[in-house]
C-alpha cells in the first residue's frame, strides 16, 4: 500500500488505513481490526455488513470525501434492498468498494459486540408531581335539548370531578374521541398534560373505562458520543427499560467542535445530523417500549438534557455561532415541546418533550440536570462536581456560590484515540493492574468478572475474546504504568533496558508496553503506545485545568470533596485518576461516583414538575466561567501535562501512593545494543 492509497477511516472506532482502489470496505474493515459483522462469508446474503458512508468536508480528519469514493451499487445490493430494504444511505461492506477517501461509519447493529451503555438509571427517591397525569371522568351523555360538543362535556367532566379547568386538545385527539366515548359508555380515562408553566392543560390521550396499563415517559441523556434512556413510569417513578446506542453524529466528528466544522463547510451538514440524532432516538423509544413490553402509545411524555451544540442540533438549529465567540445560544431557556414537532414519532403522535434550561453558550442542559441531581447549591462543604465525557461539565459550588464551566476533553476517556482503544462492549479492556516489581500486567474485560492471571480466565471469555482496551482500562492502564516505573512524569515510555521488562519495545524513536500479546492464535495486539499516552495527557489536563479555573475563580486551593459523574466517572477508582492528575489532589474517601447525574437530572424533571421550576430559577444563580478565552486555562493545562502534576503536590494522593522517581530519555535501541537519540514525539 502507498501513500497514494485511498484512506480508509472508520467511525466510531477512529481506525484508519490506506487501501488499494477496488478492496471492499469488509476487508479493509478485517484488515484493521474494525468490529463489523459478516456471516456469509462476503456474498452478500446475510447482510450484517452494512456500513453508512459519509460525505463532504472532514477538517477532523484533514479529508474530502466525494460522492463517488465507493464504487457503484451494484446487482447484489439491488437485489437485497428489494426482499429485504435497506436503510438509505447503508450499502453492503461486502460489495462496496473503495475508489477514493473515505470515511465508514458501523452502525450498532453490524457491529459483532454490541456497545456496552453504561449511563445506568441510579435508585433515588423522587417525590412523584409528573406533567402528565390519567384522571377517570364521568362525561354526560349528548342531548338535543342542551347541546354542545362531546369535547366540551369531557373539559367540563374535567373541571368538575378534578378541579383542572381550560383543557385543551389537537385535532388528532379531537379525530378519536366519539368513538372511544361510547365504547366506554361515558366513563373514560385522560392523560392530561398539565405542567409548571402556567399553559392551559392539554389532552394527550383518552381511553375508554378506567385505564390500567400505566403511563410513561424518556428520560433522554444526549451526549455527544453515547445516547441514553430510561423508560419511566409516570405512576410510580420506576424505571421499566434502560438501554442506549452510540450518537450516530460521530461520524461527522467525534468532538463538538468538529460537528460545528462540518456544519460550516458543508452546508445542510446540521440538517443532516438533525435527520441522524432524531432518527436515532425514535428507534431507541421504540426498543424501549419492546423491552418493557408496553405500547409505544403509552410514551406521552419525554425529558432531554444535552450540551448546547446537541441542543442545537436535536431542535435543528444550525450550531455555527457556538464555535465562535462570544458562542450565544440560539435560546438558554428551557423548552415545551410536541415530540411529534422533534420527528420523533415512535410514541404518542401528542406526546410532549421538556428540555432542561442551557447554563450558556457551552455549558447546556446536561449540566443543569447534573446541578439538579447533585444539588451543590445545597452543600455545607465546596465540592467538585466532574461529569466525564467527550465534552466535561464542571461544577463547583456550596451555599453561598456555584460556578460552572465546560472543558474539550476530546473523546480519548471513550477509547477513541487510542490505537487499541474501543468503546465499552464485552471483550474491552476494563480494568488494569501491573506488578510494580515484575512490571507484569492482569486485567478484566467487560462481560467477566474474572482476571487474566486466573486460569478460568480463557474459558471465562470463550465468547467474547480480547478485543481492545476501552476508556476506563487505558485510564487505569497509564495510572498503573506510572505507578509501576514504566513511566516517568512527563509521560515518557521508558525503554526495556530502562524499565526491566520486555514488554517496553521500540515502537519508532519512542517505546510501547505490550498487555496483551494475541497474534499467537489471530488475536490482537494491545498495547498502550507513546500516542495513547499523549492522547490521554490532552485529555486529563483540559480536565485538570477546568477543575483548576473554577477553584482560582472561587479563591481556594482544595475541595472539601469531589463527585465523579456520567458513565465513565462511574467506572474508574479515585486512586487512578488521581495518580494520573485528572482531578485535583483531595482524601481518597472523598472522592465519589454519581453515577449518571445528568440522566438522574432528566428523571428528577420528568417525574416531579417542581423540580423543573427550581433548576430553571437555580440556572440563573450559577456562575459561568468560560475556559475557552481565560488565559489560566492555558497555564494550568501545560503544568498538568505531567502526571500526575508539575506543580501541584498532591498531599493526599502521597499519604496512599508512592510514585517512583524515574526519568526517561527519547532514546531507542538496535539491533546491536547501540542507542540512537530521537527527539520526544507528542
Amino acid at each position: 500500500m502507498s501513500e497514494q492509497d485511498p484512506l480508509v477511516i472508520f467511525t466510531p472506532s477512529g481506525k484508519r488505513g490506506r487501501f488499494p482502489a477496488g478492496t471492499p470496505v469488509l476487508q479493509a474493515a478485517r484488515a484493521l481490526g474494525v468490529d463489523l459483522d459478516s456471516v456469509c462469508g462476503g456474498r452478500g446474503i446475510c447482510s450484517k455488513c452494512q456500513i453508512t458512508p459519509s460525505f463532504g468536508d472532514f477538517s477532523k480528519y484533514g479529508v474530502t470525501v466525494h460522492e463517488d469514493a465507493l464504487s457503484e451499487w451494484n446487482s447484489v445490493e439491488q437485489r437485497y434492498d428489494d426482499k429485504r430494504g435497506l436503510k438509505p444511505g447503508r450499502r453492503l461492506g461486502c460489495q462496496a468498494q473503495v475508489l477514493r477517501d473515505v470515511i465508514i461509519d458501523v452502525p450498532a447493529e453490524s457491529q459483532v459486540h454490541k456497545q456496552v451503555i453504561r449511563k445506568r438509571a441510579d435508585t433515588r427517591a423522587i417525590v412523584m408531581d409528573p406533567a402528565t397525569r390519567l384522571y377517570f371522568v364521568e362525561v354526560l351523555e349528548p342531548d338535543m335539548h342542551e347541546p354542545s360538543g362531546d369535547f366540551e362535556r369531557v373539559a367540563s367532566a374535567l373541571e368538575e370531578q378534578w378541579e383542572i379547568k381550560g383543557l385543551t386538545a389537537d385535532l388528532s385527539l379531537m379525530a378519536k374521541l366519539q368513538p372511544v366515548l361510547r365504547k366506554g359508555k361515558w366513563q373514560v380515562t385522560l392523560a392530561v398534560h398539565h405542567d409548571h408553566t402556567g399553559a392551559a392543560p392539554r389532552l394527550l390521550e383518552v381511553w375508554p373505562g378506567l385505564h390500567e396499563s400505566g403511563l410513561y415517559g424518556l428520560a433522554i441523556d444526549l451526549g455527544s458520543t453515547t445516547i441514553a434512556a430510561h423508560l419511566t413510569d409516570l405512576e410510580t417513578g420506576e424505571v421499566k427499560a434502560a438501554s442506549g446506542l452510540m450518537n450516530p453524529q460521530i461520524r461527522f466528528g467525534e468532538d463538538l467542535m468538529s460537528r460545528v466544522s462540518y456544519v460550516m463547510m458543508n452546508p445542510g451538514g446540521d440538517k443532516e445530523m438533525t435527520r441522524a440524532v432524531r432518527e436515532a432516538l425514535s428507534q431507541l423509544a421504540k426498543e424501549l417500549a419492546a423491552e418493557a413490553d408496553i405500547s409505544p402509545d403509552l410514551i406521552v411524555e419525554a425529558v432531554v438534557v444535552c450540551n448546547p451544540v446537541m441542543h442545537h442540533l436535536f431542535l435543528g438549529i444550525d450550531p455555527v455561532e457556538l464555535g465562535q465567540a462570544p458562542f450565544a445560544l440560539a435560546t438558554s431557556s428551557s423548552m415545551s415541546l410536541a415530540m411529534a414537532e422533534l420527528d420523533i414519532t415512535s410514541i404518542n403522535p401528542r406526546a410532549r418533550c421538556y428540555i432542561l434550561p442551557c447554563i450558556a453558550g457551552h455549558v447546556g442542559a446536561d449540566a443543569a440536570a447534573v446541578a439538579l441531581s447533585e444539588a451543590p447549591e445545597k452543600s455545607e462543604d465546596l465540592v467538585l462536581i466532574i461529569d466525564v465525557g467527550t465534552n466535561a461539565e464542571i461544577l463547583l459550588g456550596n451555599t453561598k456560590r456555584v460556578l460552572a464551566c465546560s472543558s474539550p476533553t476530546g473523546p480519548a476517556f471513550e477509547g477513541a484515540q487510542i490505537s487499541s482503544g474501543q468503546r465499552a462492549a464485552p471483550g474491552a479492556i476494563e480494568r488494569v493492574e501491573i506488578n510494580p516489581e515484575t512490571k507484569e500486567p492482569r486485567f478484566r474485560v467487560i462481560g467477566s468478572e474474572i482476571w487474566s492471571d486466573d486460569p478460568a480466565f480463557a474459558q471465562a471469555i470463550g465468547t467474547s475474546g480480547i478485543t481492545g482496551i476501552c476508556g476506563s482500562g487505558i485510564i487505569e492502564a497509564v495510572a498503573e504504568m506510572r505507578m509501576a516505573g514504566l513511566l516517568d512524569p512527563s509521560g515518557l515510555i521508558g525503554s526495556a533496558a530502562q524499565t526491566g521488562t520486555a514488554r517496553s519495545v521500540p515502537e519508532g524513536r519512542t517505546h510501547s508496553y505490550v498487555l496483551h500479546d494475541g497474534t499467537s492464535e489471530n488475536g490482537p495486539l494491545i498495547s498502550v503506545t507513546q500516542g495513547d499516552i499523549r492522547a490521554i495527557q490532552l485529555a486529563k489536563s483540559a480536565l485538570y485545568a477546568g477543575a483548576r479555573l473554577l477553584m482560582d475563580e472561587m479563591g481556594v486551593d482544595h475541595v472539601d470533596r469531589i463527585v465523579l459523574a456520567g458513565a465513565f466517572g462511574a467506572h474508574i477508582s479515585s486512586k487512578h485518576a488521581m495518580v494520573l492528575g485528572m482531578i485535583p489532589d483531595a482524601p481518597l474517601d472523598k472522592v465519589s461516583s454519581a453515577g449518571n447525574a445528568a440522566g438522574t437530572g432528566a428523571r428528577i424533571a420528568l417525574c416531579n414538575i417542581a423540580a423543573r421550576k427550581a433548576i430553571e430559577a437555580n440556572v440563573s444563580k450559577i456562575t459561568k466561567v468560560e475556559t475557552a478565552i481565560a488565559p489560566a486555562f492555558q497555564e494550568h493545562f501545560v503544568s498538568a501535562n505531567a502526571i500526575p502534576h508539575a506543580t501541584d503536590p498532591f498531599p493526599e494522593l502521597a499519604k496512599v501512593v508512592t510514585l517512583p522517581h524515574v526519568s526517561f530519555n527519547a532514546s531507542t535501541e538496535d539491533g546491536g545494543g547501540r542507542t540512537r537519540r530521537g527527539r520526544r514525539r507528542s
